[in-house]
């Protein structure tokens, strides 16, 4: 399995748990945006402690993006990251497809499961090809929702964010189900992209199929 060791070069918070971690890249390192790789802490105990994570910059970048939910309530790998400062070191490995576009359609994302889309978003708007692309993002507040000003720039109207916990003029407050696609999509012969939670991700990708939807889906 090929390893790099690669310094981070930058740590800078993105909300209130989410972190943005700018690492070098290593010469000759591709990959396609959507796609991931094995990262682990580069700390005595961690360095086998590996986790997917995918990249968030874009591949003619001269450096590599990670744009990680810290969880602080278990010693586990992302509040490890947590702690890291600039200086330090992560392990990656071989890079692997979790998700590619595939045309014109609706993205649909819970929290952290934007992820993956925030460089596909990246590379079409970079290459003027943004079209009618549209991202329906679940959060639980205001305050959780990832990259906001910069997808509502890609995007404009086709942002749609919707807010489980909490009623703000704005934001739609409603879970994504069954009633709620039906009122923001009309045509269900599209590709769909799905990330997030494995019970949203399940509930969602079953309405989709029901209403005739192809579903492109990545499981965090």
């Amino acid at each position: 399995m090929e390893e790099h060791i690669v310094s981070i070069l930058d740590i800078t918070p993105v909300t209130h748990n989410v972190k943005r971690f700018t690492v070098e890249k290593p010469a000759g390192y591709r990959f396609i945006p959507g796609q991931a790789t094995d990262v682990a802490v580069n700390k005595p105990g961690w360095e086998q402690e590996l986790r997917p994570f995918t990249f968030t910059a874009l591949n003619e970048w001269d450096h590599l993006e990670f744009t990680i939910k810290i969880y602080d309530d278990h010693s586990g790998v992302t509040h490890q990251l947590g702690q890291l400062q600039a200086g330090d070191s992560l392990r990656i490995h071989d890079v692997w497809g979790a998700i590619q576009y595939r045309g014109e359609g609706t993205f649909i994302a819970g929290g952290a499961g934007v992820t993956p889309f925030i460089a596909i978003f990246r590379q079409l708007q970079h290459e003027g090809r943004v079209g009618l692309n549209k991202l329906i993002f679940s959060n639980k507040t205001r305050e959780d929702i990832i990259l906001e000003r910069e997808f509502r720039e890609i995007l404009g109207g086709n942002f749609i964010n919707t807010l489980t916990e909490e009623a703000r003029p704005g934001y739609d407050h409603h879970r994504i189900d069954e009633v709620y696609l039906r009122s923001k999509i009309k045509d269900f012969r599209q590709p769909f992209y799905l990330c997030g939670p494995d019970a949203m991700v399940a509930g969602v990708k079953d309405i989709l199929e029901k209403l005739g939807g192809e579903t492109i889906v990545v499981e965090l």
